[in-house]
C-alpha cells in the first residue's frame, strides 16, 4: 500500500508520470485528493445554450486567465468556422506571467493536425474524436499564473468556438522541482533538397551523399535550460514522388556537434516500419493516423511521444530528422514539439503568415514534379 501511495503522489504532481494509463487511475482512486477540481469554459453565462465564443479576424479570445498554483490536465475544444481554421487560429499558453509564450503553434498543428484537415486518431496525450473535437492530456502546471489565448489570424469569423480547460488547482506551492510545458511550431514548406537531380531513393547520387553531423536536417525543436522532450507531431506534403522517410532522427544533447541519439529512418523513429505498410495506424505513444501514397500531392501525418523515457537535457537541446537520405528531399514539413523545461526559455522563430502555414505543392523539380 505504500508504494502504491507513492506512485500516485507523484502522478499527481510530476509531468513525467501522469499516465494515460487505466490501471494507474484505478488504482489512485481510493486516495484522498488535496486540490480543488476548476474549469475554463466557454458556457453562457446568461444560464442558457449559447455556449460558444465568436472570434473575428484579428480577434484574441483569452481561454484561461486564472492563478495559481495550479496544474491543466485536460484542455477539449471544438469549432464551427469558416476558412482554414485549424492554420489560422494561434494558441499561446504563458506561464508564471511570463512575457513570451511557452507554447505558440496554429490550433491544428498543436493537436497534430497540420495539413489544416480533421484526421481522427487516439494517442496518449492527444485525441481527435468526431467530430472535429480536440482533445489534450498533458499535464501543465504552474504556480503563480496561467493564461492561455487564441488569435484569430484568418480573414474568415469563427462563428462558435467552444471549449473546456480542466484543471486542479492547490492551496500550497507545487514542488519546486516541476517543470513547465512548451510546445514549438516550426516548418519548412519547402525543405531545402540539395539536389533534385536524382529518381528513386536507391540512386547513386543519393545513396553515396553523407550527413554524419545533421547539415541542414529539418529542426523540430531547440531549448536552451534543463528539461526533457516528450514528443512531436509532424505534417508532410510530398512535393516530390517516391518515399519521403528515409531520414534519420538526430538528438543534440548540451550542445553536442555530433549527435548522442541518431536513428535509422523516418519511419523507425515513428516506430513503424517499410514505408509503414498500406494503412493508417495510431497507438498510444506512435502513430501515422494519415498515410499519403509515394508521389508528389500526397499527405500524410504522423507522431511520436517518449512518456515511457523522455530526452533529457541539462543544458540545450536541439532535435531534428533529416528530410530524406542526408536531406535530398524537399517535402513540405510542419511540426510541434513537445517539452518540458525550467524558465526562462529561450526565444522561439518567428510564426510564419498564415499564407506561408498552409500546405501549397512547391515547383521544386525532381520526380513527379515538373518545377524548376
Amino acid at each position: 500500500m505504500k508504494n502504491l501511495l507513492v506512485l500516485f503522489a507523484c502522478c499527481m504532481f510530476s509531468p513525467l508520470l501522469f499516465a494515460q494509463n487505466a490501471s494507474e487511475w484505478l488504482a489512485g482512486l481510493p486516495q484522498a485528493k488535496d486540490y480543488v477540481q476548476k474549469r475554463a469554459s466557454s458556457y453562457d453565462r446568461s444560464g442558457g445554450n449559447a455556449d460558444y465564443r465568436r472570434i473575428a479576424p484579428g480577434e484574441t479570445l483569452v481561454l484561461m486567465d486564472e492563478r495559481g498554483p495550479g496544474e491543466i490536465t485536460h484542455f477539449w475544444t471544438t469549432m464551427w468556422a469558416e476558412g482554414p481554421a485549424l492554420k489560422a487560429l494561434v494558441l499561446r499558453m504563458y506561464w508564471d506571467e511570463e512575457t513570451t509564450p511557452s507554447v505558440e503553434s496554429p490550433l491544428g498543428d498543436f493537436f497534430g493536425l497540420g495539413l489544416g484537415d480533421y484526421v481522427i486518431y487516439e494517442s496518449a496525450p492527444l485525441n481527435v474524436a468526431p467530430n472535429r473535437a480536440l482533445n489534450s492530456f498533458f499535464p501543465m502546471p504552474f504556480q503563480k499564473h496561467a493564461r492561455i489565448t487564441l488569435t484569430n489570424e484568418g480573414s474568415k469569423n469563427v462563428a462558435s468556438f467552444y471549449f473546456n480547460i480542466d484543471y486542479r488547482a492547490y492551496a500550497q506551492a507545487l514542488p519546486a522541482d516541476l517543470l513547465y510545458f512548451h510546445a514549438q511550431y516550426r516548418q519548412a514548406s519547402p525543405n531545402h533538397g540539395w539536389t533534385n537531380q536524382w529518381q528513386s531513393n536507391g540512386d547513386k547520387i543519393v545513396e553515396d551523399k553523407k550527413n554524419p553531423n545533421g547539415a541542414d536536417n529539418y529542426v523540430w525543436m531547440e531549448a536552451k535550460g534543463r528539461g526533457h522532450f516528450v514528443g512531436v507531431t509532424m505534417s508532410l506534403l510530398q512535393n516530390q514522388d517516391g518515399w519521403w522517410g528515409e531520414g534519420d532522427d538526430m538528438f543534440f544533447i548540451d550542445g553536442e556537434q555530433i549527435p548522442s541519439i541518431i536513428g535509422t529512418g523516418s519511419e523507425d523513429y515513428f516506430l513503424g516500419a517499410f514505408s509503414f505498410g498500406d494503412r493508417p495506424f495510431a497507438y498510444a505513444q506512435f502513430g501515422a493516423p494519415l498515410k499519403g501514397e509515394e508521389r508528389a500531392g500526397a499527405r500524410t501525418s504522423v507522431y511520436r511521444f517518449h512518456l515511457d523515457s523522455p530526452i533529457t537535457f541539462t543544458k540545450s537541446l536541439k532535435a531534428t530528422i533529416e528530410h530524406g537520405h542526408a536531406n535530398v528531399r524537399s517535402d513540405n514539413y510542419f511540426s510541434v514539439a513537445y517539452w518540458y523545461q525550467t524558465e526562462p526559455h529561450a526565444a522561439f522563430p518567428a510564426l510564419p503568415a498564415l499564407q506561408d502555414r498552409l500546405p501549397l505543392l512547391h515547383p521544386v523539380g525532381g520526380p513527379g514534379n515538373t518545377g524548376k
